[in-house]
This record gives structure tokens, sequence and C-alpha cells, in this order.
């Protein structure tokens, strides 16, 4: 197999798919949930519902008003005890609707049949974009970007292959992994479906190389689908990053500051194509997702299918309970992830995995001084500097990190795994960007 790739910069982080073989578990309706008005990027939503309100799973229970926005609805059935600040995974306090569980009826509207629903002849673009809307779809692969926004292409822009990201090059996790073995011909339809609302007639779904099952089953499944392509990718991180992803299928290169549609492409993660293709084909918002658990010593890593407000502390037990070697516990992958300040914080739309780290990992190596080697500037894959863009945060020489296109940054975090000297280069990029950013807002009022 001809392998695919990008070219400038990557690392190869020791893979611990520790739960790859671990079929996706519906995972028990929790006692209560914690479902923040704000799960996607750009403005929160605004509260529909009420203290004592009854509500159904999949109800609408806050409204995405500003043109980037999502809706968000009930996980559950039961009774909205509060509306109340609570802590997420960013370790700050949100708005929060907070459900007290009672059974698990479903609004009336979703189609709960195990049945497969292949046809989307009738389906226009317009009406896919809408529907992706109602139902609160957003992008799985990390950003939680709206969905039905990314379909509406700008005046002036074309759109001519969808990619779908398929690569999960985060160690550790597994979920879309196990979503493309166990729901792939749904997965594939949702590819069709996001084809027509894009108004392009071809796609292409990167793999990385270390999923031969998914690469050869998606691709059987992929010959009944008409402008699908599916493609192996070398293993390297970040493959999964967009501008990497359309680098290695396409050869095209986005420009900095500039998005995937400038070189005709949208990116759209495997999670994604499957809840558009509930949304459309069984009218199912996006209220639950795939959570991979995992960690070398916690005693059964998993992967499951859970309800959105789920508490985070409910997962860890069912897989098996917190080691006492415990020293961390990081939402999503360790390379991109955050690690949190409690697991009482609830699963949102973004979440991919919870990873358990023991302490004798958890600690950083002592910082020492640069030694010039040059390592950060050969693994970062966006052609940056990190030690020079680390130095002019430290500095406050902001201007400076602008020229140097420190917002080119993906904060990937390849430059620290890299560096020798255990320096935080990350953490001063990230405060850079911060700042950087600040400046450009307040030029643009």
């Amino acid at each position: 197999m001809n392998l695919k790739t990008f070219k400038i910069g990557g690392v190869h982080p020791e893979e611990n798919k520790l739960s790859a073989d671990k079929e996706i578990e519906v995972f028990p309706v929790p006692k209560k949930v914690y479902i923040p008005i704000s799960q996607n990027l750009g403005a929160p939503s605004k509260p529909v519902v009420n203290k004592k309100d009854q509500v159904k799973a999949g109800q609408l229970i806050a409204k995405g008003e500003a043109f980037i926005s999502a809706n968000v609805h009930s996980s559950v059935a039961g009774t909205v005890s509060k509306i109340d600040k609570v802590i997420d995974q960013s370790g700050y306090k949100r708005d929060t609707i907070i459900i007290d569980v009672d059974g698990d009826e479903w609004d009336e509207s979703i189609d709960r049949s195990e049945e497969i629903n292949r046809d989307i002849t009738h389906l226009e673009p317009d009406s896919i974009i809408k529907k992706l809307g109602e139902k609160g779809i957003v992008g799985l692969g990390g950003a939680t970007f709206p969905s039905h926004v990314k379909l509406m292409v700008p005046e002036g822009k074309t759109a001519e292959t969808l990619i779908i990201n398929g690569v999960e090059c985060e160690p550790y996790l597994t979920a879309d992994h196990r979503l493309m073995m166990e729901k792939g011909e749904e997965m594939l339809i949702g590819v069709s479906i996001l084809m027509k609302g894009l108004k392009v007639d071809k796609a292409y779904i990167g793999i990385e190389s270390n999923k031969p099952d998914a690469i050869a089953h998606i691709s059987n499944l992929a010959q009944k689908f008409k402008g699908i392509e599916v493609y192996g990718l070398k293993v390297k991180y970040p493959q999964g990053a967009e501008k990497q992803l359309i680098k290695a299928l396409t050869g095209r290169e986005v420009p900095s500051g500039k998005l995937p549609i400038e070189v005709g492409c949208v990116v759209n993660n495997v999670g994604t194509a499957f809840s558009v293709y509930e949304a459309v084909q069984k009218n199912k918002p996006l209220m639950e997702r795939v959570v991979t658990v995992t960690g070398k010593e916690l005693p059964k890593p998993s992967n499951f299918l859970v309800r959105i407000g789920t508490p985070v502390s409910e997962l860890v037990e069912k897989a098996g309970g917190l080691p006492e070697s415990t020293g961390k516990v990081v939402s999503g992958g360790p390379m991109m992830g955050k690690a949190l300040t409690s697991l009482e914080v609830p699963v949102i739309k973004g979440t991919s995995g919870i990873l358990v780290f023991p302490a004798r990992v958890s600690k950083r190596v002592p910082m020492q001084h640069c030694i010039r080697c040059g390592k950060c500037v050969t693994a970062c894959p966006m052609g940056l500097e990190p030690y020079l863009l680390s130095q002019l945060a430290q500095k406050e020489r902001y201007e400076g990190a602008e020229d140097e296109r420190i917002m080119d940054c993906m904060e990937c975090g390849s430059c620290h795994f890299t560096c020798p000297s255990g320096r935080p280069l990350l953490d001063y990029i990230r405060l850079g960007k911060n700042k950087v950013g600040q400046m450009i807002r307040n030029r643009g009022k």
C-alpha cells in the first residue's frame, strides 16, 4: 500500500491504543446530568427551559442564536432541577442545565430503530444544512465547530473536495477506530450527506496504517458509495490536524492565516459524519457520543457510548475505578488534551477520551537551559520556530511574535514533546497567542 503523509515536521509518540479491540459499550443512563449551554466553538446557546420543566431525551433545551453557535438538547428524560454555574472541563464555571433523570423517554420524532436508512436521494443542500443546525451537530474531532456553518461556503469560495478525518493520531484514543469498525456504513452515508450539503462529488477518507482493519473495512464498504475514496496514511502525529491531512491527501497547502476552503477543501471527522447520518436520517440530535476511557494502569480500558452531561467520575468507575497510583486525569489525548481539576465535570460534545495517568509519568521533567539543538523546529508541522516564539512571548514582545506567525501554531505539542531540555515551549506560545489575538481583535474595533 502506498501510504501518504505530510512532509514537514511531526513526531512519533508511543501509540498505546489499549482499547482498540474493545467494542463500543452502551453506558448506563446516569441519575443526573450536567449539560453546559456552551459546547461549541462560538457563542453560548440560550436556555429555552426553566427550573422544574419536564424534558425528554432529544428535546431542545438551549438554542444557538448567534451565527456561530449550536443548539443543545437534553440527553435524558427527567426534570430540570436548576440552571447553575458548574465547573466544566476547562476548570471554569459555566452556565449549565442540571437534569434529574426519570426513566428514558425519547422525543417521539427520533427514529430509534436499528434499521439503516440508506435513501438520501430526496435530500437538498439547504435542508441538510438546516437539519444539522436544528440537531446541534458540531465537529467531533476536537474543535466542535458547528457543522451547519462549515457547510455554508463563503461567497467567492468553492468547495471541491470533502476530507474525512479517520486518522485518530492522538495516542490512546480509539473511539473513532471503533466507530468505523462498528458503524462504518452509517458513517459513509453521513459522508454522502455531507457531500450533498457541500455540492461536491468527491470525498477522501484518511486512516492511519496502525488501523489496517478499519482501512480494509471502510475500503470494502466504500465501493458501494459514489465518489468516496479511502487512503492509508503513515503513522505520524499530528496527521489528523486539518492542514496536515489536506496536504497528505491532496498535496495542497492551506496559506498562513487561511481556512481549508481557501484550497477548495472542507474537513470533517468520522464521528461527525456518523452524527450527521443520525441527525438527517434518524432525526436524532447530538445527545451522546463515543468516549475512550483508558490508561496503562486502569483495570478495564473501554469505549463507551455516553449521554452528554454524564459525570466523568462514572465513566472512570465503570472502567474499573481510579487506581491508587493515579497522578493526573486528562480529557482528550495526551498531546493536546487538558488535565481535569475534578472528576465531577460532565462529558460534553467535544469529549473524545478520558485518560488516567500514573503519578510517575504525570510530572514534568526539570526545565533546563535551551541547548540550541533545533529539535523543536524540526518537529513543528507548521514550519515555525517554537523556541523563538516561546522567547518572544516570555519577554512580552508580542508584535515580534505576530510577525513570526505565532497565530499559525495549532498547539499540537510536538515541540514540547521533543524538547530534551524540558522547556515549557507550548505554555509560553499559548500565552503569546492569547495576547496577540487580543491585539488583533482590538485593531478590528
